[in-house]
């Protein structure tokens, strides 16, 4: 990417394709959903959606191209994440959790492996991935150094087969269409509970239909209302020793590299959702008197406040943008920028669309405008995927802390 931010041909002409997809087919994602009064029954809703999702590339472009796939650059992925949450934020939530569980295979799987475990996204059906990171009792210790502490699912080795034990949350996708589990689930565990996780935190990969893996409930979310966020128990499930991303020790940097995937397009999620909130907010200002004598747009403190909020969503863009670039400039190896960008895009995108809501009135905390839909989205942006605060701490406090930590290598395209 340019440094004036011009896209490229291709890269417009995705942004363009990915809104009409978003218009064309995404849009009907909340009347699917709206009959449905359970949370796996509105996930279910989804399948269809996600379906076409696969028909239009879109897992094909998770899977790198020695492995039969067209795999989108962060940046690619990113300016198609605006488009789609902009009208939608659940569909695009089950492909993104698809991409957190193929992540570690992309980036340490041998050939067999990528091979075995890449062939169900291939083949045209609704494959979904899974990433059983956070414990039940919370993931933003994961790394803790003491091994008391920290991640508690255990792959302990028995023979050729690794046994998992252990409860995971907020699995997304990890039911799968039908109940049977998700085609693929990499599964963060240790392997020795008396060794740090730096010496036995591990992925393993469980296939769909492994006996031991079970459902044993499911989180009914405030937004993010079709995805899937189930909690898990693997009781003495079974799988080759082969089925071990890299060694014991590699699950710190795996887990770390595949939520800093994720950041730079969650980032650009944020940007779609305050767009969907100005879009709204600004057709209404210009339309609406509230029985004035003038549109609410001509009154100064509403156009300074629509002022304010187009500033922050176009900041907002090209520092995902930025952050998305960097991560590919990289190797994927940045922890700075992406996570700096997950963190700044989730706070602000819940300020600008209180912001909106202030705009419209009391109209926005009903069911007459989107807002306050949006606004549970956005309300969740901050607490996931690791939450602000575990991220903060565990990546950016962390690199902090380094010795010749180089404030100005993310300006510079380097790794600090």
């Amino acid at each position: 990417m340019a440094i004036d931010f011009t896209l490229s041909d291709e890269e417009m002409s995705l942004r363009l394709q990915a809104r009409e997809f978003a218009e064309g087919v995404l849009s009907g994602v909340s009347d699917a959903v709206a009959p449905h009064s359970e949370p796996l029954e509105r996930f279910r809703a989804l399948k269809p959606f996600y379906q076409q999702m696969v028909d239009a590339g879109f897992i094909a472009g998770l899977v790198p191209p020695e492995s039969g796939g067209h795999r989108f650059t962060n940046l690619q992925f990113a300016l198609a994440c605006e488009e789609l949450a902009r009208i939608d934020v659940n569909v695009p939530s089950a492909v993104l959790g698809t991409g957190l569980g193929l992540y570690p295979i992309i980036a340490a799987g041998t050939p067999e492996q990528r091979t075995r475990f890449f062939a169900p996204f291939l083949d045209g059906s609704p494959a979904l991935a899974a990433i059983a990171f956070t414990e039940a009792a919370g993931g933003a210790n994961f790394d803790h150094p003491d091994p008391r502490f920290g991640v508690q699912t255990f792959a302990v080795r028995d023979g050729d087969e690794w046994v998992i034990n252990g409860r995971k949350a907020y699995t997304t996708n990890a039911s799968g269409w039908d109940d049977k589990g998700a085609d693929l689930i990499s599964v963060v565990c240790r392997t020795d509970p008396d060794a740090p996780p730096q010496e036995s935190l591990a992925i393993v990969v469980v296939e769909k239909g492994t006996p031991g893996v079970v459902v044993t409930g499911m989180i009914d979310t405030f937004g993010h209302v079709a995805t899937n966020s189930p909690v898990l128990e693997f009781r003495d499930v079974r799988v080759p020793l082969s089925n071990m991303i890299g060694e014991p020790g590699d699950g710190v940097q795996l887990t770390k590299g595949a939520f800093s995937w994720t950041c730079s397009s969650i980032g650009a999620a944020a940007v779609g959702k305050m767009r969907a909130a100005f879009e709204f907010a600004y057709e209404f200002v210009t339309t609406e008197r509230r029985s004035g004598s003038v549109p609410v747009i001509d009154h100064q403190n509403a156009g300074y406040m629509l002022a304010d909020i187009k500033t922050r969503i176009e900041a907002g863009r090209y520092f995902a943008w930025k952050a998305a670039d960097h991560f590919d400039k990289t190797g994927g190896l940045d922890r700075e920028l992406s996570n700096m960008v997950k963190i700044y895009n989730s706070e602000l995108s819940v300020q600008t669309v209180y912001d909106a809501m202030r705009l419209v009135g009391v109209e926005s905390y009903g069911d007459r405008t989107p807002l306050g839909a949006i606004m549970q989205d956005v309300l969740c942006f901050p607490v996931y995927d690791g939450g602000n605060m575990g991220v903060r701490r565990r990546h950016l406090h962390e690199m902090l802390r380094t010795p010749g930590y180089d404030h100005l290598a993310a300006a510079e395209n380097r790794l600090p």
